[in-house]
């Protein structure tokens, strides 16, 4: 999955998009400018390819929504976690809208999915988490993601878990810098693992690792980590979905050599998609040498994360009244 400079497919992007290698694009905050205009780009890019590229972003709500001028202002997830202790049922009400609003908007812009929820638990220390983040409590961050996965699949989106196995216990921000966990197995299957295992008795269909190292368990970052995505992740969890890399080009993933190895060893791991963003010359890079052919299964969960059309355009979603409603109850967390 690759990113794009712009918000219109240069020629360059439609040579690297048709590449075989490339089964994916997310979209940021540059890539748009208008509900209309985002429309026309996933429209672009979804005809580059039969069957089409699967079309992404980050659209968690709070400091990380992509889309913002013509969507709906999204809650942070730590405002519901927030709600749920003093009224649990409107919490679950208002995640479950939330769901719907994030989704039915995307779709209607032709985005398949986002990766969302943030499943990581917010232990007050984790700058990069922090209010991403339902709750401290792992059966909140679970009744509460349960709620908003409820409302993407109402909309016809599927979510993605993130990130595996937990990323709320450290201060480091892998963006920018190398990140170690040193607890256990058993503390972090205790604590940080329930929402995921709770979430994929549920159905959860993605799930996206965290580049942290979590010694006790393997020297190399979850991402890398056959120890975790095959014999945890798969066979202890019991997870058929698709599975996601963080970006590759993150500093904490950078530090693993280069971006070839930094794929293969991914890949080889357990990965079904890796992500490789903001660096468009380690993106030709390895289009141009990495050798690796994904399974049928594979395929297949990627193409399933494609979840369902929608009927309604940005204009017709915003004349529903179950939208009107939805969107009025989540604008208004928060407010004063």
């Amino acid at each position: 999955m690759l990113d794009i400079a712009g918000t219109t497919l240069t020629e360059t992007d439609r040579v690297r998009l048709k590449h075989p290698l490339v089964g994916g694009v997310i979209l940021f905050a540059r890539n748009y400018e208008s509900p209309a205009q985002l429309s026309e780009l996933t429209a672009a890019i979804h005809a580059l390819r039969d069957p089409p590229l699967l079309v992404a972003t980050d659209q968690e709500g709070g400091r990380v929504q992509r889309f913002r001028d013509g969507f709906t202002r999204l809650p942070s997830m730590g405002l519901l976690g927030e709600i749920q202790e003093k009224n649990s049922c409107l919490a679950y009400q208002l995640a479950q809208q939330t769901g719907y609003i994030l989704a039915a908007e995307l779709k209607a812009c032709g985005v398949d999915l986002s990766f969302t929820p943030v499943l990581d638990l917010d232990y007050g220390q984790s700058s990069v988490i922090g209010d991403r983040a339902f709750h401290r409590s792992p059966q909140i961050v679970a009744d509460l993601a349960r709620a908003l996965i409820t409302g993407l699949q109402s909309a016809g989106m599927l979510a993605v878990g993130k990130h595996f196995p937990g990323h709320g216990a450290i201060r480091a921000d892998t963006h920018v810098e190398t990140a170690t966990d040193l607890r256990d197995y058993t503390n972090i299957a205790r604590e940080d693992l329930v929402p995921f295992r709770q979430m994929i008795d549920a159905g959860l269909a993605g799930i996206m690792t965290a580049h942290v190292v979590y010694p006790a368990i393997d020297s190399n970052p979850a991402g890398f980590s056959s120890e975790w995505l095959q014999n945890i992740l798969r066979r202890d969890l019991g997870f058929d979905g698709c599975v996601f890399s963080d970006d590759l080009g993150m500093q904490a993933a950078r530090n693993y050599g280069s971006i070839i190895y930094r794929a293969e060893r991914a890949l080889q791991a357990g990965c079904t998609m890796v992500l490789v963003c903001n660096d468009p010359d380690s993106a030709d890079e390895l289009l141009d040498s990495l050798h690796w052919k994904s399974s049928a299964a594979d395929k297949t969960r990627v193409e399933r994360m494609r979840g369902q059309q929608t009927p309604y355009s940005m204009s017709q979603l915003h004349e529903l009244e179950q939208f009107i409603q939805a969107a009025e109850a989540v604008s208004g967390i928060g407010s004063a």
